[in-house]
């Protein structure tokens, strides 16, 4: 075949195997449309065209499988499955999913009556549940309406699995699948018949969560089904929201995926940012796990797995990564060895026999420590310091603060333990640093640590006031709360709860706190 014979028939066959989709909707005026897409539970622009006579086309190779939607002026929009086959679809307003006609397209062929069954379906269970809120259960029609929804419930059922039977390899029949509650079985007995194990039931369904999903098609993602799973899977109704917990099951569910995968890639995103703005307290540890499971190490290839960050973008992620999860909850944190304000007596808060141990970062000059330093002390004096409770608070001390440090700690009355890097150290650890750290492991003879001269780092402080409280074993066990949280913790972990209250929750203070 001559060069140009064949350029020609590699382009008819390009052209040919083009994917289009086609749509007319009727009585709709010129103008500009779009082709909307899913990722996850979000929607995005996907494709622009001009309907023109009540026809619109986009370019189907230029899409990824999954459910799509035609959006038309007004925020009025229809959804239909594209799946690298051609699609052509009519319909008219106002109810265009209503009037939907598929033309051309194996998948909605499929899709699109099933929605509308189901729709149906769902509108008439809303109706009778409906009804029977409004009566008791005793009465007798309460019955018949229960029997009613059963009944339709199972008509569901029974639709979905027969889609599910016969069309197990088009997108639609996984789609669906996904949507289907896992088949709990029933619990064993035992020879009297009665329950071996009353927390069967959910440890099966936890277990087989996701037995519905095949999670090696990419195009599952691509729709809202599989974003709602992935909330519930990790949320308070299925999973104990403790930070060991979530990271032992998001480690487990996002190692199984394929790592070059959108699937992956939604739910190592998804997992990482949920809990990197959660404000319950501890769950910075999931997602600094997250940061340095999947985002700040080197997979085979020698890059990041997480493949859709960009490259400027890692050096802020994965800054300080180590330290930051050096005092996460449940970690024992570096030591802190530092002078008191005598500048001479070297003191560290690993030696101090306490049941619980806070570690206060204060700066003199900052106006919001000027507020909680003061509480801090009168707790300190009047509850804490008779209850074996300690207080190490770490100041700043280099330069005019030393002074400035001193003479607060002076006017304040501060009797708890009061350390900083002083400016004499400081100065030191300039010039000859050797002289205060050790040179390699287990040298003695020095005083102190690279960690505790390097503090705001280690502790990542970057704002003060910051708060850690320490178990006996001085393991983190809560950070970043105000006054009267720090007050109501220790009364409730030394079981006085009846204890008076000497600070009232503050507002202003719990959010500055939190946001810390």
């Amino acid at each position: 075949m001559k060069p140009l014979l064949l350029l020609f028939s590699l382009f008819l066959i390009q052209h040919l195997s083009a994917q289009k989709i086609r749509i007319k909707v009727e009585d709709q005026k010129d103008t500009t449309v779009y082709l909307i897409k899913y990722f996850g539970s979000k929607l995005f622009y996907a494709d622009t065209a001009q309907i023109t006579k009540g026809f619109v086309e986009f370019d189907g190779s230029k899409q990824k499988p999954g459910i799509v939607g035609l959006l038309l002026p007004g925020q009025r929009y229809f959804e239909f499955i594209f799946n690298n086959e051609d699609v052509i679809l009519e319909t008219k307003g106002p109810d265009f999913m209503g009037n939907l006609v598929v033309k051309k397209s194996e998948e909605n062929t499929v899709f699109i009556p099933y929605v509308k069954f189901i729709s149906s379906k769902k509108g008439d269970i809303a109706k009778l549940a409906e009804e029977r809120s409004k009566l008791k259960i005793d009465d007798a029609i309460y019955e018949t309406l229960s029997a009613r929804i059963d009944e339709l419930n199972n008509e569901v059922a029974d639709y979905q699995s027969n889609i599910v039977a016969k069309f197990p390899e088009l997108l639609v029949g996984k789609i669906v699948h996904m949507s289907m509650e896992v088949d709990v079985q029933d619990p064993p007995k035992d020879e009297n018949g009665n329950i071996l194990d009353s927390n069967f039931r959910y440890k099966y369904y936890f277990s087989h969560f996701w037995e519905n999903v095949d999670l090696n098609t990419e195009a599952l993602v691509n729709n809202p089904i599989f974003a709602n799973k992935l909330e519930f899977y990790f949320g308070k109704q299925m999973m104990i929201q403790h930070w060991d917990t979530i990271i032992k099951y998001a480690f487990q569910f996002c190692d199984a995926l394929d790592p070059k995968s959108r699937i992956y890639e939604y739910s190592v995103g998804w997992i990482a940012s949920t809990y990197g703005k959660s404000e319950i307290m501890g769950m910075d540890k999931v997602y600094y796990s997250m940061l340095k499971r999947y985002f700040c190490t080197k997979n085979e290839s020698g890059k990041s797995p997480a493949f859709w960050v960009a490259e400027d973008k890692f050096e802020d992620l994965c800054e300080n990564l180590d330290n930051k999860l050096n005092t996460v909850m449940g970690v024992k944190p570096p030591n802190l060895i530092m002078r008191d304000t005598s500048d001479t007596k070297w003191l560290d808060f690993y030696s101090l026999n306490s049941e619980y141990t806070i570690l206060y970062f204060w700066d003199p000059e900052c106006g919001h420590c000027k507020k909680v330093t003061p509480k801090i002390q009168t707790l300190y004096s009047q509850k804490w310091q008779n209850r074996n409770i300690e207080v190490f608070a770490i100041g700043k001390g280099v330069g005019k603060d030393f002074e400035a440090w001193k003479k607060y700690i002076r006017d304040n009355n501060l009797s708890f333990i009061n350390v900083a890097i002083t400016n004499s150290i400081y100065e030191i650890a300039k010039a000859t640093p050797e002289k205060l750290v050790p040179l390699y492991v287990g040298e003695k003879g020095k005083p102190t640590t690279l960690a505790s001269l390097n503090y705001q780092q280690t502790y990542d402080i970057y704002s003060t006031p910051k708060v850690f409280v320490l178990d006996k074993d001085k393991k983190i066990i809560a950070k970043n709360l105000s006054v009267s949280q720090l007050e109501d913790l220790l009364d409730k972990l030394q079981n006085m709860n009846d204890a008076t209250k000497l600070f009232p929750p503050d507002p202003e203070e719990d959010e500055h706190m939190q946001k810390d």
